[in-house]
């Protein structure tokens, strides 16, 4: 194997240019293709934040004593359509409103917990029943209003987010694997090209292999392995690339984003999610390659 490794790397030396501009189109493929990975991965966290987060908030009446608040939040425990029931105090929303209002101390110290309604927070296991879960507790005795955390209280528009979201993302993974497949055709192409013109220029010491009695797998190894360098060189040099921009851009992009974990916070966890969008690409190039230089030499040398 080592043999073969030399010979392709005698090729790549008798022609950089060739070589260069095989790996450069291979790097902008596999460059595109780490910039979707994260955008798909960014806008499933999103959709997944806005779809388990506290969604419908029900605010209770002032006089609503503690046992009928204790029935309420029974029935939501025990709704198959309900999860996540949180009861929020009138002290706990208060506490909520300071932290809200941080930069303005003048503004917490203006209020008491009695300006707050109590309320209770909680999610519905599927959007198509937020809003008969509304309809139906607006209608209790103890509750006040009810407001949808995404809408503003809007139920007409409810899910209306989270459905868009899910168009965007599905846009980006369909809209993605379309680009992903036109750049990894042309990069098929333009490695069939730069294949096909190393066979043809070495078509005589190809001959004078066949007549010293080399075997067809001792002649076609060098072009399979050329092909698989460039690749796999591609897919890492694009993948760093992508890597290092999102390094740098991670900061901000948690700032913008604020609570929403569009990418993983923790070291390990952002290492991981790289890693594996690496170890996909090379996987991914190494089939490239090794389809390229399989299809170049089936067309491109008769032995």
């Amino acid at each position: 194997m080592m043999s073969y490794i030399k010979t392709a790397r005698k090729h790549i030396r008798r022609s950089p240019y060739q070589a260069l501009a095989a790996v450069l189109i291979m790097t902008l493929t596999f460059f595109v293709a780490t910039i979707l990975a994260i955008l798909a991965y960014a806008s499933h966290s999103t959709l997944r934040h806005f779809e388990t987060q506290p969604q419908i908030i029900a605010f209770l009446k002032n006089e609503a004593t503690s046992e009928q608040v204790s029935v309420l939040q029974k029935e939501l425990d025990t709704d198959s359509r309900v999860r996540n029931v949180r009861y929020v105090s009138k002290e706990d929303a208060l506490e909520i409103y300071r932290k809200a209002t941080s930069d303005k101390p003048v503004l917490s110290e203006l209020v008491s917990p009695k300006v707050f309604p109590a309320s209770l927070e909680f999610s519905v296991t599927d959007l198509s029943f937020a809003e008969e879960v509304i309809r139906e507790v607006e209608q209790k005795e103890t509750v006040n209003q009810v407001a949808y955390t995404a809408s503003l209280g809007n139920t007409k528009n409810i899910g209306e987010v989270v459905n868009n979201l899910r168009n965007i993302t599905n846009y980006i993974r369909i809209g993605g694997l379309v680009l992903l497949g036109f750049l990894l055709t042309s990069s098929l192409l333009i490695l069939l090209v730069i294949l096909g013109m190393r066979i043809s220029s070495r078509r005589e010491e190809i001959e004078i292999l066949q007549l010293i009695g080399a075997t067809p797998g001792f002649i076609r190894a060098p072009f399979i392995f050329e092909g698989i360098f460039y690749a796999l060189s591609g897919a890492f040099v694009g993948w760093l690339a992508a890597t290092l921009g999102i390094l740098y851009l991670t900061p901000s992009i948690a700032s913008f984003f604020a609570d929403i974990e569009v990418l993983p916070l923790t070291t390990q966890g952002l290492a991981m999610l790289l890693g594996a969008i690496l170890g996909s690409e090379l996987l991914l190039g190494l089939i490239l390659g090794a389809t390229g230089s399989f299809i170049a030499l089936r067309r491109y040398l008769k032995i």
